[in-house]
């Protein structure tokens, strides 16, 4: 019988700084073409919940992510987000391992973030504005402690016991935590930005000096960043497939989506440390692939 994981050993099974490495070759593989990762298939369930349904394929390994999203859940015994992320072998179709679905989400979207700082952040990591107290709020903790040790990070919420609270539940990692309400601070040479906002939440002047990169926002009606943000920046993308539907903070803007490079783009140092810069993530199936092959080699 297939082993299925709990999201313990999912999550030891991705390491972030070797899940970085991992991710960066996939884009790679993505890009050129070696990568089948079609857009996901969004099924209703009872009341507001939904059945996603995310495939890839490569030619060594094959995965399924199938998670279901029921709002309904919070607040009780069960999770809002549940499900599995089935690997299987790329030749005979074996059914390899199977993942915690939530727990690959939030890690492997947290190493494309850490990616994305570590391509188009310009000099020494000393501070950055986590906006936001959610689940991708804590993987991201996680993810910059494992990547930026000792990094001062200043978690930012419209609530400041909620900010609070996260940090508490964080001061055993190796950051420098404090809670915030109000804007970022000065010193804060990049913003990551997790939540699901319909308005944005970032409203302020791009700048030369911080790299910002959006998370939260899924759909064409939220954004996280202000249109004169990011009209005002170079823009990347995860996902170049997936970000013309998906990015709501981009569509809203108006962008060319001719002039918005991709994560290789970045990882290939194409981000001008003299423009304001914005990276931006949606997502997509072959990041969930990436994290099935971390997993294999570290099983």
């Amino acid at each position: 019988m297939t082993r299925m994981l709990s999201a313990e050993d999912t999550a030891r099974l991705l390491p972030f700084p070797a899940l970085c490495d991992t991710l960066a070759a996939t884009a790679r593989d993505y890009r050129a073409g070696r990568i089948a990762s079609p857009p996901r298939h969004v099924l209703p369930l009872q009341g507001e919940g939904v059945m996603l349904s995310m495939p890839a394929s490569a030619g060594d390994i094959a995965i399924h992510k199938l998670v279901s999203v029921c709002p309904a859940n919070a607040g009780g015994p069960r999770p809002t987000i549940q499900g599995v992320v089935s690997i299987m072998d790329g030749a005979h179709g074996g059914v390899l391992l199977q993942l915690d679905g939530p727990t690959v989400t939030a890690r492997r979207t947290a190493a494309v973030s850490m990616l994305a700082l570590r391509s188009l952040h310009a000099g020494a990591m000393r501070k950055l504005t986590l906006i936001g107290t959610g689940g991708q709020a804590a993987a991201h903790l996680a993810a910059l402690a494992d990547c930026y040790p000792g990094v001062a990070v200043e978690v930012l919420s419209r609530s400041l016991d909620s900010a609070k609270q996260l940090c508490d539940a964080h001061a055993a990692l190796p950051l420098r935590l404090t809670a915030a309400t109000r804007q970022a601070a000065e010193d804060s040479s990049a913003v990551i930005a997790v939540t699901t906002a319909l308005q944005p939440v970032y409203l302020e002047a791009a700048r030369a000096d911080r790299l910002l990169i959006g998370v939260g926002a899924f759909k064409p009606a939220m954004a996280e960043f202000g249109p004169d943000t990011v009209r005002a920046s170079q823009l990347f993308v995860d996902d170049p497939a997936g970000a013309p539907h998906e990015a709501g903070d981009l569509l809203q803007a108006g962008v060319d989506w001719a002039d918005v490079g991709d994560l290789v783009d970045a990882l290939d140092g194409k981000g001008d440390a003299r423009r304001p810069r914005l990276f931006k993530s949606v997502g997509c199936a072959a990041w969930d692939l990436a994290a099935a092959r971390c997993a294999l080699a570290h099983a």
